[in-house]
């Protein structure tokens, strides 16, 4: 199992285009478990403390802060491929 911490703040556009890319992705990796979570939540500003998120989306992969910001597609990919292995 890849679990996804998906830290977002409403209206984000960065966070809308991830949340495609995961939709997109989700059919090649059904073991990715995606939980969204507002940064404005209780458990949101954990995260955002926890990991220094300082700009949106925050996703956390497997408990390891991977990107901030605009989510790089192709990098998400071999992230993915490197935690099948």
């Amino acid at each position: 199992m890849i679990t996804i911490q998906f830290v977002t703040v409403p209206g984000c556009h960065e966070c809308a285009k991830a949340k495609k890319i995961f939709e997109e992705l989700k059919p090649q990796y059904p073991e990715m478990q995606i939980t969204e979570i507002d940064v404005t939540s209780p458990e949101g500003m954990t995260l955002v403390q926890k990991y220094g998120i300082f700009s949106s989306p925050g996703i956390i992969v497997n408990g390891e802060l991977f990107s901030t910001g605009a989510l790089k597609k192709d990098e998400f990919i071999k992230k993915l491929d490197e935690l099948r292995k």
